[in-house]
């Protein structure tokens, strides 16, 4: 019977690609992958990595027995969530990824349900960016995310994550309170703030301009929100935000809204093979309370 640990390392080869970020996520060093690998090799009996330049590369053997791994795996984490389903306290440590809007927004309250009712859960939680979050989630970084799509920007789809809508956020134009912009194409000439290239929030809010006739003039650039809040408040710029941003107090600027009443969609994911975990559930209750 081959080694579990050993067909792990290489279901996680073959999702990230190379021996040093199998080794940075799971906290070895590169020889330590290399030489269970090459145990699992003997063990299997045929060659499982062929040298491919600076890397090494999975043979066709070697991925079909990391698709294989991939079920045994699941296989054992929905073990672990039946077993664990059995028992009357829920507790274990869930590891949670969020953006930052929604962890502005939702995590103090989120935290505050699992602190009162669920005592014995260690929630421990990163910001990161929705798509990589989703990823990571996949291939066991993370135990739950919530993320993000915007109209017409879908996210991956990655097989055995289960998705479960959150909220649908809506998107505004928020520009200075003294501004006469009463309408998006009124904002043709106004400075703008928006999040780097790549973002898809950048991408839609773009599209957006240039369906109403302009390009933005984008003077500023940032990955935080909190930033944008601050340029518009000051009269410095406007920008596309979604309401949760300014959840729970004064919008910072006079919200308007774009052709269409757009909507961001907001939901969680976690892997179908341990989404029934008590802690996950748990944990998913909790956020879902808070967006409500």
């Amino acid at each position: 019977m081959y080694d579990v640990r050993r067909l792990r390392l290489l279901k996680e080869l073959a999702d990230r690609g190379t021996l040093a970020e199998v080794a940075a996520a799971l906290h070895f060093s590169p020889s330590s992958v290399s030489q269970q690998l090459a145990l699992l090799e003997q063990e299997v009996g045929v060659p499982l990595l062929v040298p491919s330049g600076r890397r090494v590369a999975l043979t066709p053997e070697a991925q079909a027995l990391a698709d294989r791994a991939g079920e045994v795996l699941a296989l054992l984490e929905r073990a672990e969530s039946e077993i664990a389903a059995r028992t009357t306290a829920v507790a274990g440590t869930v590891r949670l990824a969020i953006f930052q809007s929604a962890a502005i927004a939702l995590l103090p309250a989120t935290l505050t349900t699992m602190a009162r009712e669920h005592p014995g859960v260690r929630v421990e939680v990163v910001q990161h960016e929705p798509e990589a979050a989703l990823q990571r989630t996949a291939t066991r970084d993370f135990d739950l995310v919530v993320a993000e799509e915007y109209p017409g920007h879908a996210t991956a789809r990655h097989d055995g994550l289960d998705r479960r809508p959150l909220v649908q956020d809506p998107l505004r134009l928020l520009v200075p309170v003294a501004s006469r912009v009463e309408s998006l194409a009124d904002a043709a000439d106004a400075a703008w703030v928006l999040e780097p290239r790549g973002a898809a929030s950048r991408h839609w809010a773009e599209q957006q301009c240039r369906l109403a006739g302009f390009e933005p003039d984008v003077r500023y650039e940032s990955a935080d929100l909190e930033v944008h809040m601050r340029l518009v408040e000051s009269g410095h710029a406007v920008a596309m935000l979604p309401d949760l941003v300014w959840s729970g107090r004064t919008a910072p600027g006079r919200p308007v809204l774009p052709p269409g009443s757009p909507e961001r969609r907001i939901f969680t994911a976690a892997r179908t093979s341990g989404a029934d975990r008590p802690a996950v559930v748990a944990l998913r209750r909790a956020l879902e309370e808070a967006a409500a």
